[in-house]
């Protein structure tokens, strides 16, 4: 017997051996390309950068991207259903070597690209960049996260007077919200150092209390069952010394009762001001792009400087 029990022991050890897919398998592999190409705007090299993530089944990953430079994240986006992402944003003149990181999901690892070198030209035109760091953030709804958005100058010699600079962000999902600190920034003719300013993104979780309105007097229905048929039995008398008083008592309960709806639980407005609103909605779940703007302007002229971050929310 005991000899029949190893047999098979040994047995089903072989198979699992011989059968890999019987075998638990982690997140797999991924590939992160990327392509870069440059051009001038408005005095301004703006880079952008096309990326592209595949696992080792040759199907395309999903979840969020950055890039880094000098170990520093810049900016981030979330990759498309087909496993692309397209970034593009101001670099300050000079040579840039920057990677594209796949951060990863659960069904797929962390990998990073090769290093993409671009060359932004030199300009007279007074300006700045913009970055973040770092380039994503993955939530909870309900918690809060924070990134460091840079504002670097660029020829801030140039400036005929204080450069203005007023931060935004759009893009993001319903629930949430993005505030920054400070909102505007000042950029002077002398300025040479980073100019930073900290973003606040905020999610909500579902709360599973209902709202309550603040307390209201609450009315006495003893004191309508005796006002209200009162109220129409005095209506009935002064109208019966009339002709066709029956038509216009009929008239005058229908108004009482059309009153009487307006002030119970069949309005609406009774409804909301006496239970309250429906519970918190959460934010949904999934990885958006957000859209950091930095709009400019120093009283002649105004400049728009975007730069792409990701949030992921689970």
């Amino acid at each position: 017997m005991c000899r029949v029990l190893r047999l098979e022991l040994v047995a089903a050890l072989g198979v699992a051996l011989a059968s890999p897919a019987l075998a638990w398998e982690g997140p797999q592999g991924t590939q992160t390309t990327v392509s870069a190409e440059t051009r001038v705007q408005n005095g301004h090299t703006v880079a952008a950068f096309a990326v592209a993530v595949r696992g080792e089944d040759g199907l395309p990953a999903a979840g969020a991207v950055v890039f880094e430079e000098g170990g520093r994240q810049v900016a981030g986006a979330a990759l498309s259903a087909e496993g692309q992402a397209r970034l593009e944003f101001v670099l300050p003149p000079g040579q840039h070597n920057l990677s594209a990181i796949y951060t990863g999901d659960a069904a797929h690892k962390a990998s990073r690209s090769a290093v993409a070198g671009v060359r932004a030209q030199a300009t007279a035109t007074p300006g700045f960049s913009v970055s973040v760091n770092p380039g994503s953030l993955s939530l909870t709804a309900g918690q809060s996260g924070y990134a460091t958005v840079s504002l670097t100058p660029v020829n801030a010699s140039a400036l005929p007077a204080p450069m203005f600079v007023t931060l935004s962000c759009s893009g993001f999902p319903d629930q949430s919200s993005c505030t920054f600190t400070p909102e505007n920034v000042e950029i002077l003719p002398t300025s040479t150092t980073v100019i930073t300013s900290s973003m606040s993104i905020t999610t909500q979780r579902q709360s599973l209390v209902k709202n309550t309105a603040p307390s209201r007097a609450e009315s006495n229905p003893v004191a309508w069952a005796i006002l209200l048929p009162g109220t129409l039995g005095l209506a009935g008398l002064a109208f019966s010394a009339r002709r066709r008083w029956l038509t216009r008592l009929a008239l005058g309960a229908l108004v009482a009762l059309v009153a009487g709806l307006g002030t119970t639980a069949c309005a609406p407005r009774y409804n909301y001001y006496n239970h309250g609103p429906d519970k918190n909605l959460p934010t949904p779940s999934g990885t958006y792009t957000l859209k950091l703007t930095a709009q400019s302007s120093n009283g002649i002229t105004a400049t728009t400087q975007s730069i792409p971050f990701s949030l992921t929310v689970n």
